[in-house]
Formats: C-alpha cells, structure tokens, sequence
C-alpha cells in the first residue's frame, strides 16, 4: 500500500518570523492540506522565528555565514566573500538534501523574510532534486528587484514615475537572477495620495501573510497532486 500523499515543508526565516507563523497558522487550520512544516533554518542568532518554532513543536537550526566559519569577520575581499558564499551555499543545500528523502527532505521550501540571496551552489542541487523554492518579494514581476522595493516604488509614485500608480507584492520561484522567477501568484496595491511612506509598507505588509499561505497552499496542491498521479 502507497503512503499518502504529503507536501513537507522547510522555512528559512531571518527576523521576527511573522510569515513563518502566518503559515504555522493556516497549517493549523487546515488551509493547507495534508502539507507539514518538518523545519525551520534561521541564519541569525536572535531570531524570534525560533520561539515561534519551538511553541509550535517544529525543529530549527541556526546556521550562519560567518558563525559558521565560512567568512572571517569583517572581511571586505570580494573574492573571498564571494568563495564563502559559495562554500556556505553548497554547505546549506547538502544540509537539506542530508535528510531521509522518505521521511524528511522537503518538497518546497518557502523563503519567509529570509535575508540573504541564495546563488546556483544552493539552488542548483536542490532543483536537480525536484525540491522547488519559493520567496515573497515587495513589487510586481518584473519591478524593483532587489532591496528597498518599497522605498523605490513610493519615490517613482511620489515623482509621478509609477506606473498606473501601483506597485504590489508577489510570490515567485526562486532563481538565480535576484527576484526574477516566474510568478505564482501576485497582488496589486494601489498607492494613494497624501500616504507616507510607512502607511504604505503597512498596508503592503498587511498582504503578506495572506499571499504567501494562498501561495503555498497552491504549490503544495500541485505538489500532492503530482504525487497522487504517480502512486
């Protein structure tokens, strides 16, 4: 008899982990469906995603760049900055690929509010697995990749720049080219006149937790899907 059908998920958070438990949450609720979080990896030390981990019963792990040993504090060669990344990223993805592929290793992994960008070293032996990576970046597809999303769409719409007067959040596939991945799923804001520039990162933030739950949930039902089609 086949085992049923399971979208297992690993989280890489950075900070507060506000995401983390927006998708703790709606597991909890069943919004996800026969999904699981086996694990979170937080790359800073004082993390609260970790509490949020631990009142939640999922396993975390801390790992860092320069903790860890792969780049010397203060460093400022970028040769050497960039073989520590490399080291740190091939070091992660064998990380997540060392765990039972029956019992385990993930089928997505969901970046939320994870600050540090992934090169092919990751990405590119968790893709020959079939794992699929997904992140939620402040702007529409195609717009202001990268840091200060927000700050750069408010200045445009301030100047009058912005295109139809609107800049949004998506959930996308994570590539190597920053913030680039095809969609999975996107959400416009329209800005408003007379807003600040915090009022708007509040109302952008507001549609966060959401989109990310509705993204992953899509993710992990094409996922199980896929899974049921082979059983």
């Amino acid at each position: 008899m086949s085992s049923p059908a399971e979208c297992r998920i690993l989280v890489f958070a950075s900070g507060n982990g506000s995401n983390f438990q927006a998708l703790v949450d709606a597991l909890a609720a069943g919004n996800i469906p026969n999904a699981r979080i086996n694990r979170l990896i937080v790359n800073r030390g004082k993390a609260y995603a970790t509490t949020r981990a631990e009142k939640a019963g999922i396993p975390w792990e801390y790992y860092n760049l320069i903790s860890h040993g792969f780049q010397a504090r203060g460093e400022t060669d970028p040769e050497k900055m960039q073989e520590a990344r490399n080291k740190y990223d091939a070091a992660l993805a064998e990380k997540v690929l060392a765990l039972d592929e029956k019992t385990e290793r993930p089928h997505l992994i969901v970046l939320a509010g994870w600050m540090y960008i992934f090169g092919k070293h990751f990405l590119g032996p968790i893709a020959e697995k079939g794992i699929k990576v997904i992140n939620l970046h402040p702007a529409l597809p195609g717009k202001y990749d990268g840091t200060h999303a927000i700050d750069r769409a408010y200045a445009d719409f301030q100047a009058g720049k912005l295109e139809n007067n609107k800049t949004g959040i998506m959930v996308h596939y994570v590539i190597e080219a920053v913030d680039q991945g095809a969609p999975v799923l996107v959400r416009e804001i329209e800005c408003r006149e007379g807003e600040s520039l915090e009022q708007l990162e509040e109302r952008i933030h507001s549609h966060e937790h959401s989109l990310i739950v509705e993204a992953t949930a899509k993710i992990a039902g094409e996922i199980i899907a896929s899974q049921q089609a082979q059983q």
